[in-house]
This record gives structure tokens, C-alpha cells and sequence, in this order.
């Protein structure tokens, strides 16, 4: 390409407004990468919290409003969990790890390589929050 090689690196900042919530950041995600110059490489999405994650689906409502329920039976609050002791929010510990705290996505003619259902989604799973970070760092050639 003969641009050169160039890490690029922007925090997104989200407020959530209830406990359980699925926000789309594919767009957002979109323009760090287009801002960043980068036309051939990889883009990683990661969330800077232990109780949020950032997954790869599809942001259909409905699905997002399954994602939410799914975490909520997979570690259920109020389950009985000893972190609970501390800060009530085992659940959302255990959630992140189940989904990930974050995903990493090929770049290419400057756009993600995403497939036609797949939206970075961020997953809220202990709100609300008046902030949460979510670090998109993209790495590859420029033009």
C-alpha cells in the first residue's frame, strides 16, 4: 500500500440507564476506524470494565432484549453468590466473563469486515452508569 503502518487509538464514553442493557455501538465503532486512516488491518473493541462486555450479534431489539435475559439466567442477581457479600454484583462479574470484555474485527478498504447480522453491541450488566469506557484501538496500513 506504501502508507505506512499506524495504530490509532479513541475511548468512547456511554452512560446506561437501567441494569440489563444492550446499547449498538456499531456506528460509533465505524467512525473510529474511519477517522483512524486505516484502510487495510484490525479493529479491537474493548470494553474497560469488569461488568460490562462488548460482543459481535445482531442489534435487533428483540434479540438485544433476549441477550439481557439470557444474562440474567445464566447468573441470575440475587443467586446467592458470595462476591454478593461485598458489592451485589457477582452477577454481573460472572456475565462479563460468559461474554467477553471485548472483539476484535478485520479492517479492510477501510471499513469492518463485519457480516451482514453482526453489530458491535456494548452490554450493560450492572447500571445504570453514568459512564462506561469502551476503548476501540485500530491497527493496520494507511494509503
Amino acid at each position: 500500500m506504501g502508507g505506512g503502518c499506524r495504530v490509532y487509538r479513541e475511548v468512547l464514553r456511554y452512560s446506561t440507564s437501567e441494569g440489563f442493557q444492550v446499547l449498538d455501538i456499531t456506528s460509533d465503532v465505524e467512525s473510529v476506524v474511519a477517522r483512524s486512516g486505516v484502510v487495510e488491518g484490525l479493529v479491537n473493541v474493548f470494553a474497560r470494565h469488569a461488568t460490562a462486555a462488548v460482543v459481535l450479534n445482531e442489534g435487533e431489539p428483540r434479540l438485544m432484549s433476549d441477550i439481557v435475559e439470557a444474562a440474567r439466567r445464566l447468573a441470575p442477581p440475587g443467586g446467592g453468590w458470595r462476591h454478593d457479600e461485598i458489592d451485589d454484583n457477582a452477577h454481573a462479574h460472572i456475565g462479563a466473563i460468559l461474554y467477553g470484555s471485548g472483539v476484535t474485527v478485520p479492517v479492510s478498504r477501510g471499513r469492518l469486515m463485519r457480516g451482514t447480522w453482526q453489530n458491535v453491541l456494548l452490554v450493560e450488566l450492572d447500571g445504570p452508569r453514568p459512564q462506561r469506557e469502551v476503548v476501540v484501538t485500530v491497527i493496520g496500513e494507511t494509503l
